[in-house]
Formats: C-alpha cells, sequence, structure tokens
C-alpha cells in the first residue's frame, strides 16, 4: 500500500504504532488500491538500473575531483576529453 494513501489515516505523532493503526484503518477502507508485488526479474532489472547509475555518478565525481586537483596545479583539461585520458592523466600523476 502506498505510503500517501495511508498518510490521511494516521491520527497522532509519527512512531510506530500511530503508523500500524493507520495501515490498518486504511486496509480495511474499500476504496483502497494496493500496490502489486514486483516479481524477481523486475527487482533484478531496477537494481541493475540503480547499480549503473550509481557508477556513472561515482565517475563523475572521480572525474570532477581529478580536474579540480589538476587546476590547481595548473593543468587544464577540458571536461569531454577527460574520461578518455583519464589513465595517461593518472600515470602522470603518479610520477
Amino acid at each position: 500500500m502506498p505510503p500517501a494513501y495511508v498518510k490521511p489515516y494516521v491520527r497522532r505523532q509519527k512512531n510506530d504504532a500511530a503508523d500500524a493503526a493507520a495501515i490498518c484503518e486504511a486496509a480495511t477502507r474499500p476504496s483502497m488500491r494496493f500496490v502489486a508485488v514486483r516479481s524477481i526479474e523486475n527487482q533484478a532489472q531496477l537494481m541493475r538500473h540503480k547499480a549503473r547509475e550509481m557508477l556513472v555518478a561515482q565517475r563523475t565525481q572521480l572525474l570532477n575531483g581529478i580536474r579540480g586537483h589538476l587546476g590547481e596545479i595548473g593543468i587544464t583539461v577540458t571536461r569531454p576529453s577527460l574520461p578518455y585520458n583519464a589513465p595517461s592523466v593518472i600515470c602522470f600523476l603518479i610520477s
């Protein structure tokens, strides 16, 4: 059951007991709609998408950090060329 459907039935402050009472109250309503259970395949696909989003975000953070550090020592690298030159730039920094 989506949380937005339960929220109108919460009478007191937010705690586990009040949430449980609101869920029970909302579940007894005849007009209440429920969310379908996701299949294992659907969950796996969503997990792959989320993992990819996380990897892209981490790569962007890393490359922006490298660009910032290189800028501090006077080396300017254009944004589109950095992902392709990242290994050579990292080797340059190490040596």
